[in-house]
């Protein structure tokens, strides 16, 4: 029986529906599903009411049968919680389960993740639905494994139900013991908005402003990750006492406000996620390439999901239009599209690819939703392209398992990423930096990952990064400042950007010099900052030879001890002013740059630094292709990925083997529209 992760292939899954359709129908979608290598299927997210239509009163019979005839076909089964949607009599008769807006209006029946998770009463039906299911499921032989809930904080990630304010008074208690360190921390001396009561305290309300208390608002989004981490602990805890040994527990989406870390740490054996390449992303396939390359997001998904769960899955793959009723329609994806998302998940890591759905949907929100079959259930060419794909993934099976190989990392960790979250003013520098970062390395071929500073970050977690771009960590700690000393004291190169080190834990501003906390590490002092005004002209940096935008904020520097300046301000009043300072540590370098890592600045920084498209001597290909490369033992997979709605040339310049047909190649090779090969080296 195929396991995901073990074994030697690939498998390819989807997402099936037996509650929707006829039982008529199921033999044969089973039989349809086999013949195009879909060997696992995921049921059940959204159906607490077929299990327990009236309070008290479960029944199994249909997921009795559906299982016995997938276990007949020799099909593997992900089953889900189905807590994702409480049925209509739980979110009438006890109201205390749903979540509320900030205004105090409850959200009502009739859609999904309405509910919130400290309700106790909530916690309560998820916990005996949960036990129910899975002592039913637990030990049957077609279960693989077991999806918690579905898409955690999609929809919504914020939560103001009565349930949530008592919540958080506990959580704050617990965090601050007492009213006066709160109100220390929160500095609600300002505005006058000092507690003398915890029942004071409420998670964040209506204000005649918008602009609540900040630092009140980063301890609700912790509050918010926190929650969900709660909420699925007690899902996991009652599937450990049913299920098999070797079955595997996860879930499904990647959403905000959560600490993607600690919930895989804590609760889960895998991360799986949702990639809809075409139904959330505006792409441009009319041109070479959209200057945003918004084509190209789900890899940067996916290198995000890599830093979070080295071994992952697709939960749900894209395999037509996407949209609800009230969304503005995507398109159906173009020959070739289906197989490009699919190996781009592949080339990112993913050991596992489910696909969202079998077939569309006939009735309900999700009609405009597409699947792989059309509503009249006939074979199509997405059908097609999915039978190929299965043949593709058969002969990709030595990649499983291989990890990818990037030439640098970009650090990220949850107190700024909440942070920005919450200031305007930090994530205009974020976005802008993660952006051109992310296009810096896609277009100059310079495959790259995210690396999160957490509790149990270690130094051999950095060391395998020759560079690491940190660009805007507002907030700084001790520890974390003290495990970058020692990546940069042992060799490596670490990049800091503007506005660095400003912020307590509490996003409170000190009163100390800029950056705060790494001044002498970074060898610079911040004597001025500001942003670009939109009357301003670009700010030019000039840098040896090469003189890039600075972009939308700039720190002046001067520098300290033995750093040196590399670069300096061209124009605006700060004219000749440091720009860009590095410092020598140990055997290493830090650099400090006084402005945002635009896509211009970003590529500006991977040629200086000398990571700039490692493969040259491998291989050559125009900006319109990614290339991810993955790497097991001596063999090396490098992954071609075209992103064009028009053929591609590009160019190996070793002898290679084509995985797709076992032949070696070399020279001038040809792509077509939305192509993808996968070589060999080694």
């Amino acid at each position: 029986m195929v396991k995901l992760f073990q074994g030697k292939e690939i498998p390819l899954g989807i997402c099936y529906y037996p509650e929707h359709w006829d039982k008529k129908l199921w033999a044969d979608d089973l039989r349809r599903m086999k013949e195009t290598g879909i060997s696992v299927i995921r049921i059940g997210d959204y159906a607490w009411s077929v299990y327990e239509r009236t309070e008290g009163v479960f029944t199994f019979d249909l997921f009795d049968e559906f299982l016995a005839l997938a276990s007949k076909e020799g099909m593997c089964i992900i089953m889900c919680t189905s807590s994702v949607a409480p049925p209509a009599w739980l979110s009438e008769k006890y109201p205390e389960i749903l979540n509320a807006r900030r205004d105090g209006v409850l959200f009502r029946h009739g859609n999904r993740r309405h509910y919130n998770y400290n309700s106790p009463v909530y916690r309560e039906f998820v916990g005996r639905l949960v036990e129910k299911i899975a002592s039913r499921y637990g030990k049957n032989p077609a279960v693989i494994g077991w999806q918690i809930d579905n898409e955690l904080n999609c929809q919504t990630d914020e939560f103001y139900s009565e349930s949530d304010t008592i919540a958080f008074r506990a959580f704050l208690k617990e965090k601050y013991l007492t009213l006066d360190a709160l109100n220390e921390a929160w500095g609600t001396v300002v505005w006058n908005q000092t507690y003398t009561e915890w029942e004071q305290v409420f998670v964040p309300r209506t204000h005649v402003s918008p602009a609540p208390n900040p630092h009140l608002l980063l301890d609700y989004i912790r509050f918010v990750s926190e929650s969900v981490c709660g909420y699925v602990k007690l899902q996991r805890d009652i599937l450990r006492q049913y299920i098999k040994e070797g079955d595997f527990i996860t879930t499904n989406g990647m959403y905000a406000s959560i600490d993607h870390h600690r919930l895989v740490r804590e609760n889960l054996d895998f991360y799986t996620i949702v990639s809809y390449p075409n139904g959330v992303f505006t792409l441009n396939n009319d041109t070479k390439n959209s200057m945003d390359l918004n084509d190209r997001k789900a890899s940067r998904t996916l290198a995000e999901l890599r830093s979070i769960s080295p071994a992952f899955g697709i939960m749900e793959q894209q395999a037509g239009a996407g949209g609800w009723n009230i969304d503005v329609p995507s398109s159906q994806p173009k020959p070739g599209q289906m197989t490009l998302w699919t190996i781009e998940s592949i080339a990112h890591g993913a050991d596992y690819v489910g696909f969202f759905r079998w077939r569309t949907a006939n009735k309900g929100t999700e009609i405009y939703w597409h699947g792989v079959l059309d509503y009249a259930n006939k074979d199509n060419r997405r059908l097609a392209e999915l039978r190929d794909i299965g043949g593709k993934i058969k002969v990709l099976s030595p990649v499983k398992g291989s990890q990818y190989e990037a030439a640098f990392g970009v650090i990220k960790d949850y107190d700024n990423i909440f942070d920005s979250q919450v200031d305007k003013w930090h994530e205009r520098l974020s976005s802008e930096s993660e952006d051109g970062l992310f296009q810096a390395a896609q277009l100059s071929h310079t495959p790259m990952d995210y690396v999160y500073l957490t509790e149990i970050t270690k130094l051999e977690d950095l060391s395998k990064y020759p560079v690491l771009f940190y660009p805007h960590p507002a907030i700084l700690t001790e520890d974390r400042v003290k495990l970058l000393t020692e990546y940069v004291k042992t060799g490596g190169i670490l990049v800091f950007g503007a506005r660095t080190g400003y912020k307590d834990t509490n996003g409170r501003c000190p009163m100390t010099e800029l950056p705060g906390l790494v001044g002498e590490f970074a060898g610079v002092t911040v004597v001025d900052s500001t942003f670009v005004g939109p009357q301003d002209e670009t700010v030019k940096i000039r840098w040896g030879d090469s003189e890039f935008d600075s972009g939308v904020f700039n720190d002046f520097f001067e520098p300290r001890g033995r750093s040196n300046i590399l670069g300096t301000y061209e124009n605006n009043y700060y004219a000749g002013t440091a720009a860009l300072v590095c410092n020598p540590v140990g055997k290493g370098s830090v650099y400090c740059f006084g402005g945002t890592f635009n896509r211009e600045a970003a590529l500006v920084f991977l040629k200086k630094l000398e990571i700039e498209d490692p493969y040259r001597n491998i291989l050559n290909l125009p900006e319109g292709c990614e290339l991810a490369v993955r790497k097991g033992g001596d063999k090396r997979y490098l992954f071609v990925l075209n992103f064009m709605g028009q053929k591609a040339a590009l160019t190996l310049k070793k002898e290679l083997r084509n995985l797709y047909t076992g032949e070696k190649a070399i020279g001038e090779i040809e792509l077509p529209p939305f192509g993808t090969m996968v070589f060999e080296e080694g």
